[in-house]
């Protein structure tokens, strides 16, 4: 199955950068591994430097620290978008929001044309689990909710429910990382766990990242005791404003950034929650654990995440907007520690676990998909990205390969050049003394847009 799959991605180089099919289905046999559990962790604007595992020197995040000492820790790893909603888009469909309409925040919806993980995995006999914040269209067609759920709003009616999730508990944008007594009502933004059904102020109070591990383990618990593989997708809020934390999180952090670093051990916390709760339930070895970012830290006081060195910040497609942690944690496939260099993306996800069961989507010779399947990458067959990575936000133009980099401000007019081995920090562009690179990674970019403007306009469905 993976040369099939990696012949899959080498046909043309004008394929590769458009878009490729997903890799062939294996048979039935009984002889193949039980399929695995699937978690799919976010953070909401953590930096790449908001993690001690990145060097950051105040911050308490031990649970992730582990993860990262143990299993396979991504220090090249992007955000399909510089911006929550498309990033979160492109998790659960391995494509780039640019095809489907989810541009930026608050705009656009989940398209029920579009294939989801959650319905794919369903149809492989898998529970599946939204919980948090999930930002891909609206919750409710009769109560002012957050930003856009209101009474006569169906347009934008795009819940998790209604795209492959059987059990929910999930905001349409952002809340307040602690919730104190008659902040729920005030705030506005509400969680739901189905059509029309609010959760009421009396559950919510406390840290926002526990009460989502809150209803996260009993769904996780039910399926072990099923002995049926899930898929819980686990989007925290934090550290997203409005950020509150209370103590012991806060313990030992100054008052200008106690709320913020508080918030973030919070929710380390959680994780180690999460993971301890994995081992009791002796399924830990056979689950896949993601950690990321869903994209660089906020631009905006009170926020102060740090980029660990990266260029800009949220918003931008420079790499401290996009490049954000990342960690891979699978005891029964990633058996020792490793660090990869080579670029990963939350758009790798879909297909990656699809290549993990051996399935085929029905539509996947003729749908193009933005990522590729790192399995291969996890099971020691190459060390390098067959095919570059490629990001649109508004006028920012990008495209990622294994060395190089080149960004456009101004919807490609002109392009900077930069070798991000050897300058993480884009401080040079060396545009100008490798003009054949340049040329080169514009005509793959070309290619790439011009196969998101084909998807914009209908027709992969």
């Amino acid at each position: 199955m993976f040369m099939n799959f990696r012949n899959a991605f080498l046909p043309t180089m004008a394929l590769l950068i458009a878009g490729t099919a997903l890799p062939a289905a294996l048979s039935a046999n009984p002889g193949v591994a039980p399929k695995p559990n699937i978690i799919l962790c976010m953070a909401d604007d953590l930096g790449w430097g908001d993690t001690g595992y990145n060097g950051h020197p105040v911050l308490r995040t031990p649970h992730l620290d582990q993860m990262a000492k143990e299993g396979i820790r991504f220090d090249r790893f992007y955000s399909g978008a510089p911006v929550c909603s498309p990033t979160r888009g492109s998790c659960i469909t391995g494509r780039h929001p640019y095809r489907y309409g989810i541009r930026a925040a608050n705009v656009g919806h989940m398209h029920k044309e579009e294939t989801t993980l959650a319905e794919v995995l369903k149809t492989q006999g898998y529970k599946t689990g939204h919980f948090g914040k999930w930002h891909l269209g609206t919750l409710t067609k009769q109560t002012k909710d957050s930003n856009r759920g209101k009474p006569g709003n169906e347009k934008d009616y795009s819940p998790p429910w209604e795209h492959g999730f059987d059990v929910s508990f999930s905001t349409e944008a952002k809340v307040p990382t602690y919730w104190n007594p008659g902040d729920y009502e005030e705030y506005g933004t509400f969680y739901w766990t189905g059509p029309e059904q609010m959760v009421p102020a009396s559950e919510i109070t406390g840290d926002d990242s526990t009460l989502v591990m809150d209803r996260a383990l009993p769904f996780i618990r039910a399926a072990s005791e099923q002995q049926t593989p899930f898929l819980a997708v686990i989007w925290f809020h934090a550290p997203h404003v409005p950020l509150v934390s209370v103590p012991p999180y806060t313990d030992g952090y100054d008052d200008e950034h106690k709320d913020y670093y508080g918030c973030i051990t919070a929710m380390d916390e959680q994780i180690g929650r999460l993971r301890k709760e994995l081992n009791n339930l002796g399924i830990e070895d056979h689950t896949m654990l993601w950690f990321c970012s869903d994209n660089g830290p906020d631009t905006k006081k009170p926020a102060q995440g740090i980029t660990g060195g990266l260029r800009k910040r949220k918003h931008s497609l420079y790499e401290g907007g996009v490049r954000v942690p990342g960690i891979l944690i699978w005891p029964e496939m990633v058996k020792n520690n490793r660090v990869v260099d080579m670029p990963c993306s939350t758009s790798d996800y879909f297909p990656t676990v699809l290549d993990a069961l051996g399935y085929q989507l029905p539509e996947a010779e003729t749908r193009p998909y933005d990522g590729i399947s790192l399995l291969p990458y996890i099971k020691g067959e190459f060390d390098q990205r067959p095919r570059p990575i490629a990001f649109q936000s508004g006028k920012q133009y990008s495209l990622v390969d294994n060395r190089y980099k080149i960004y456009s401000s101004d919807a490609g007019e002109t392009y900077e050049l930069y070798d991000l081995v050897a300058d993480r920090a884009e401080s040079t562009d060396i545009a100008g003394q490798h003009p054949e690179v340049v040329a080169k990674m514009k005509e793959q970019f070309d290619a790439w847009y011009e196969s998101c403007r084909d998807s914009a306009r209908g027709k992969d469905y």
